[in-house]
């Protein structure tokens, strides 16, 4: 039996938003440790409230990928493709993410992104340097959504 196609999206939607940092201790966590590598042997505590500092839009700027995403996967994937890439097992889940990794690396998706991050640093820019951080923590997180896929996919 063949899943109707929102649910199919709703499950692609959900294995790649799944991956990213959702929870806000989780994603105050990625951001402390984003800045510790960045800026080398600063102390912790003021990092971990310039983490705070970033603003949790970032999420509206995954969603809005995610769905640019899901909207192309169905333009160009056959059905019969997306059905076996949708029963949730770990293979067919990873697959999902590294279409996506791929979608995010087109050359329209990078000027999307791009594009996307210079407005969102100037509607952060009242919030002083926390809008260029944020996209370098985007930028940064993409990157390595990309090295722990790709590993994933050499094992």
């Amino acid at each position: 039996m063949t899943m109707p196609e929102q649910s199919l999206r709703e499950h692609v939607r959900s294995v790649v938003l799944e991956r990213l940092d959702q929870d806000a201790d989780r994603r105050t966590e990625a951001l402390t440790e984003f800045f510790g590598v960045t800026m080398g042997g600063a102390d912790s505590v003021p990092m971990e409230r310039l983490a705070d500092l970033v603003p949790p839009l970032m999420s509206k700027l995954y969603l809005r990928w995610v769905n640019m995403f899901v909207e192309r996967f169905f333009e160009t994937v056959p059905m019969e493709q997306i059905e076996l890439l949708c029963d949730g097992s770990a293979e067919n889940n990873a697959a999902i993410l590294l279409v996506y990794l791929m979608f995010l690396e087109s050359k329209r998706m990078e000027e999307q992104i791009d594009k996307d991050l210079k407005d969102y640093g100037q509607e952060m820019a009242g919030a002083g340097d926390s809008g260029d951080l944020a996209a370098n923590y985007i930028r940064a997180k993409m990157a390595q959504l990309g090295k722990t896929l790709r590993k994933q996919g050499d094992n």
